[in-house]
């Protein structure tokens, strides 16, 4: 005998509805047709034959089935979500399209008013959904739900602290919008608006599937007016009045400089100039979480002398590596190291700067390389553990 999945039996209420609608003549894959409509999991035709032979099983009544009827046509095809079973969902991602479309608009200059208040409700629908599904109370003795301010400082809460620090600085600014005209304050946020766009569709995708993405509701916003590289460069030097300054430097009170450069608190887009005429350059956007755009973000964000963050020379490395691990680390080990990471290209490359900016960077000026502490670190915890040194040591030179 198969064995029956709970999830593939029709719920108590089904039944009822089903009966109802045999007695009103309906046929049985008609009423499987109806009743898989948004379901999880499906049934099949031999639940329908179940109730029809089930002479005490009661009916729904007129309006049930009414009822029923609409909130199975009220199910969207693309996400999936239902106007009744979703409605804190749904109202998270319009919220959300509603504050990028506005901010998008070229007629309005409530941009930041708009986008803070609209980005809070947003989030606030998506975490009380997250809290409900869990079986957490949201609703407060003083018959208040929880803020979204709240949820972020709780244990449990399913964001990171990069998304948590973006958010805390976005109810920063929606709690001053009460308070102060922001005026040319649109630009000089972007990167944390940005940041709360992406954050929040990922938090979507990772939390209800991938199905309920924005992607698919917002474009690229388009301008009538070409943008250049002066533009760009002049972009955030409005005169920014001194309440806006104070405000601007209390986002980030009390964060490192790590938290700061977090892609999750603040987006960060990198225009790069391609070597092509001027009728035909344009601007490249590369996603921070490919290599290209790794590379590009250690660039930008560790902008320090060279000597600072790469200060050891092969024979340094190893002399470190030897005093921390009391083991042998020739310069011969040296290279298969860098050999099996792919810190730096072989000695004949034909482009010796492509190296892991996380460990490794080559001088043009003298012609050598050196390493961050970061690849001693890497060293030091694989030459102390003997298989892992085994595998560096098994590399061809």
């Amino acid at each position: 005998m198969v064995e029956r999945k709970p999830e593939g039996a029709l719920t108590t209420d089904e039944k009822q509805i089903v009966k109802a609608l045999l007695n009103d003549g309906w046929r049985n894959q008609d009423i499987q047709a109806l009743v898989n409509v948004g379901r999880g999991a499906t049934i099949n035709s031999a639940r329908i034959t179940e109730v029809k032979r089930d002479q005490s099983q009661k009916a729904a009544s007129d309006d049930e089935v009414e009822f029923f009827q609409i909130k199975k046509l009220s199910f969207d095809s693309r996400t999936g979500l239902n106007l009744f079973d979703d409605e804190r969902l749904i109202r998270a991602r319009e919220a959300m399209i509603l504050a990028v479309q506005l901010f998008n608009s070229a007629a309005l200059n409530f941009k930041t008013e708009i986008f803070s208040v609209l980005s809070n409700i947003a989030w606030t629908y998506l975490l009380h959904e997250h809290y409900s599904i869990k079986q957490i109370k949201i609703v407060q003795n003083d018959g208040r739900t929880l803020l979204l301010g709240q949820m972020l400082e709780r244990q449990d809460c399913p964001l990171s602290e990069g998304v948590r620090s973006n958010l805390r600085a976005m109810k920063t600014i929606r709690d001053s919008v009460e308070h102060q005209v922001l005026g040319k304050a649109d630009t000089k946020w972007f990167g944390l608006f940005q940041a709360c766009c992406l954050n929040f569709d990922k938090a979507l995708r990772d939390l209800f599937g991938e199905r309920l993405t924005l992607a698919n509701d917002l474009a690229f916003a388009l301008q009538f007016t070409r943008m250049n590289v002066e533009q760009l460069a002049t972009g955030n030097k409005y005169e920014i009045p001194a309440h806006i300054e104070a405000l601007d430097a209390r986002l980030s009170e009390g964060m490192n400089e790590d938290q700061i450069t977090d892609l999750e608190y603040q987006f960060r887009v990198i225009y790069t100039l391609d070597a092509a005429s001027k009728s035909k350059a344009h601007f490249e956007f590369v996603r921070p979480e490919s290599a290209e755009g790794k590379e590009i973000r250690n660039i930008l964000v560790h902008y320090k002398p060279a000597d600072e963050l790469y200060p050891h020379k092969p024979g340094k490395v190893c002399e470190l590596v030897k005093k921390r691990t009391g083991k042998k680390f020739t310069p011969h080990n040296h290279t298969q190291a860098w050999r099996l990471h792919k810190a730096r290209p072989a000695a004949d490359g034909k482009q010796p700067g492509r190296t892991d900016k996380d460990y490794c960077i080559y001088h043009s000026a003298h012609r050598d390389y050196t390493y961050s502490e970061k690849w001693v670190d890497l060293l030091t915890g694989e030459v102390s553990d003997d298989q892992k040194f085994a595998e560096i040591r098994a590399v061809k030179i």
